[in-house]
C-alpha cells in the first residue's frame, strides 16, 4: 500500500499538491501522476485545482503517443503547469490518474506555441526490465528522432509549427529542471492556494 505524510481525511486528496516530487532525490526517482498511457489518442490532463482527470482532448491526426505521460507534483513549469514527464518501455498500459515511482534518465527542451514547456525523460523505477537504462542514450538514436518528430507534428493538422524540439539533456540537467520548477510551484503556484 502506498501511504503518503498526510493525516487521515474525509476528502479526495489533490496528490499534485499533497506528493513530494521526489519519491527518492538520492536515487534521481521522482512521483509520477500518469495522464495518458503508451498508444493513445486521447490526451487527459490533471485539473490542477481539483485533481480529477478531464479529457482535454482526441488526438488530431492518428499519431498515438509514444510513451506513458504524466506530471510531477509540486513542481510548476513556465507554461502554467506541472512539469511533464516521459515515461519510457512501459511493458503494460498505466491506468491515468494512477500514482507510479518513476527514474530520470534525462530531459528534453521544448517549445510549444512560443512557450517553454520541457519534459522529463524516466523509465519506471521499480520495473526490472529497465533497471539497464541509465541514461536516455541507452534508448539508442531512433528514441531521440521519434520523439523529437511526435513533439514536433503532434499538432501538425491543428496548428502547424507551433512545436519546436530544442536538445536532449542528462538526468542531472533533468534533476536541476526539476528543481527549479518546485521553486517556481513554491513562490508562484502555493501562494495562490493559501492565500
Amino acid at each position: 500500500m502506498a501511504n503518503i505524510n498526510h493525516k487521515p481525511s474525509k476528502y479526495m486528496l489533490n496528490l499534485l499538491h499533497v506528493l513530494p516530487a521526489f519519491a527518492n532525490e538520492e536515487n534521481k526517482i521522482i512521483n509520477v501522476i500518469v495522464e495518458v498511457s503508451t498508444g493513445s489518442l486521447n490526451k487527459y490532463e490533471i485539473i490542477t485545482e481539483s485533481g480529477q482527470l478531464k479529457l482535454d482532448r482526441v488526438g488530431y491526426s492518428s499519431m498515438a503517443y509514444p510513451f506513458t505521460y504524466g506530471a510531477i507534483p509540486t513542481t510548476w513549469d513556465l507554461d502554467n503547469d506541472p512539469l511533464d514527464v516521459e515515461i519510457l518501455s512501459v511493458t503494460e498500459p498505466l491506468v491515468p490518474g494512477s500514482l507510479v515511482e518513476a527514474r530520470i534518465i534525462g530531459a528534453m527542451k521544448f517549445m510549444d506555441g512560443g512557450e517553454v514547456d520541457d519534459k522529463i525523460i524516466a523509465v519506471l523505477a521499480n520495473d526490472k526490465r529497465v533497471e539497464h537504462i541509465k541514461s536516455y542514450k541507452d534508448l539508442g538514436e531512433h528514441f531521440q528522432m521519434e520523439t523529437k518528430y511526435y513533439w514536433e507534428n503532434y499538432k501538425a493538422l491543428k496548428k502547424p509549427g507551433t512545436g519546436a524540439v530544442g536538445e536532449f539533456l542528462d538526468a542531472d540537467e533533468g534533476m536541476e529542471i526539476i528543481r527549479e520548477s518546485q521553486e517556481r510551484y513554491d513562490n508562484v503556484y502555493r501562494p495562490k492556494f493559501e492565500a
